[in-house]
């Protein structure tokens, strides 16, 4: 594979932008993300790969059980690697940006982000310009910059990032997104229900990841840079 160099203004602006949508989802909140994100990509005339990393061991969503949910945040919290399968071809093809997605384990990348840029990442990255979504219950940051570290690292340029977090508020969050992975139904409960209604994203994030998609999708294709671009809006906050 050759190294594609980051595009710049001087490039021509007729030509058809490619971006791979390069994820991991565990429990289909990325990918919803993602599938708006494309959607404002492709109004803007992006080409679009999608390549979903998966894991040799399943891992199930939710896990079943109290247990199961804090024996998986220590082992996250340890940035433990799980492996993943042998990528796609199509994830070695020349792109002008690979969005790298997943949601925040315990304040880190996922263990399959993190395998991936272990095998694979200065072979994957050097010299590619790489857009991190992250999809979290609402502390990414250090999610953002122990990645953005990773990535540069591999001789990845990493201009921005998107985030979107859960948009319950907390304490509510935290307690109905580990109940949830547990395998509960706190939005069906009389207490807890009141203030934590849904799991995930809501429907007016969705909305806006059209609409981020759409703002780096016109920037790709005038050959603009992705770094003066606001992509951590107010719905995303924390």
């Amino acid at each position: 594979m050759t190294d594609k160099p980051a595009h710049t203004s001087s490039e021509p602006t007729g030509r058809k932008r490619r971006a791979l949508l390069l994820y991991y989802s565990f429990s289909g909140q990325t990918s919803g993300l993602l599938n708006h994100i494309a959607c404002g990509l492709k109004k803007e005339g992006v080409e679009i790969n999608f390549i979903r990393l998966r894991t040799v061991r399943p891992l199930r969503f939710p896990v079943g059980s109290i247990f199961a949910t804090f024996k998986m945040m220590l082992v996250t919290a340890l940035r433990r690697r799980v492996t993943i399968k042998e990528p796609e071809p199509d994830l070695w093809a020349d792109y002008d940006l690979i969005m790298l997605a997943g949601p925040t384990w315990s304040y880190n990348p996922s263990g399959p982000i993190l395998d991936l840029i272990d095998r694979y990442g200065p072979r994957l990255l050097k010299g590619r310009t790489v857009l991190p979504v992250i999809s979290c219950r609402g502390y990414w940051r250090l999610h953002w910059l122990g990645l953005k570290k990773l990535l540069v690292k591999c001789g990845a340029k990493v201009p921005n990032r998107i985030v979107f977090s859960h948009p319950s508020p907390e304490p509510w969050r935290t307690l109905g997104v580990f109940l949830k992975i547990a395998g509960k139904a706190p939005e069906r409960s009389k207490l807890l229900g009141r203030y934590y209604q849904r799991y995930g994203h809501s429907r007016q994030q969705l909305l806006e990841a059209e609409k981020l998609g759409a703002a780096v999708g016109a920037a790709l294709r005038k050959g603009e840079s992705l770094a003066a671009l606001e992509l951590l809006t107010p719905i995303a906050l924390p």
